[in-house]
């Protein structure tokens, strides 16, 4: 039997009813945002919350292929950055592979860790911002680094990597299957190490020597 004209006006009017319309960005309810906080970059209860702790703020920002590292003191007027440590800076200890992977996050914080207790901090508390704090990734890592070095951060096991995936035993091992099975690709997805006549199969000894020049350096 078919549907009347009248009849699919009514449920067409009904379907457009089932969603609400979306929220207005204005009228005397709506409270703007701060602009940091529209922007992502700043989430305030979390910050509030860090400030009240009244210790040294360890900022760890991680990107695609590197790591920042910031000790930051907050006073009055402004926050005021102690230290601060890139990935990159891991190539003046010999670290002069990829940056982006498991292994470069830790140092990354064991270096940052290192220099942050030359500039007379021992303990601090974690700012990950607007992150979403993801179990086992690069920033706790790096979190593990600062920690092994001496700085006293509160964090969970449960969040810090697996010792293997720190020290890489995972890309060695990848890097072995490839080189057997598929030698183009090996080249390919390897190159920055084999530029600097590298192996990804030794990418523990990498790790290790990098690790003991910076304990000896800093």
């Amino acid at each position: 039997m078919s549907m009347s004209k009248k009849a699919m006006k009514r449920r067409k009017r009904y379907r457009k009813r089932k969603s609400p319309p979306p929220q207005k960005k204005h009228g005397p309810l709506y409270k703007m945002p701060f602009r940091r906080r529209r922007e992502q970059k700043t989430d305030y209860g979390q910050r509030t919350r860090l400030l009240k702790s009244g210790k040294i703020r360890v900022a760890i920002r991680p990107s695609n292929k590197a790591l920042r590292i910031q000790f930051i003191r907050s006073q009055q007027g402004g926050d005021q950055t102690i230290t601060q440590v890139l990935s990159k800076d891991l190539a003046q200890y010999g670290w002069d592979i990829a940056t982006s992977n498991m292994p470069a996050a830790y140092l990354t914080g064991f270096l940052a860790g290192k220099k942050a207790l030359k500039a007379d901090i021992d303990e601090a508390i974690l700012d990950i911002g607007t992150l979403e704090a993801l179990p086992k990734t690069r920033l706790f890592a790096a979190l593990k680094g600062i920690v092994d070095a001496g700085v006293e951060i509160p964090y969970g096991e449960k969040m810090i990597p697996d010792e293997e995936r720190i020290r890489g035993e995972h890309i060695a091992n990848y890097g072995r299957l490839l080189a057997k099975e598929d030698k183009e690709k090996y080249n390919r997805y390897f190159g920055k190490y084999l530029q600097v006549n590298k192996k990804p199969e030794e990418i523990q000894t990498y790790f290790e020597e990098t690790k003991t020049k910076i304990e000896e350096s800093e």
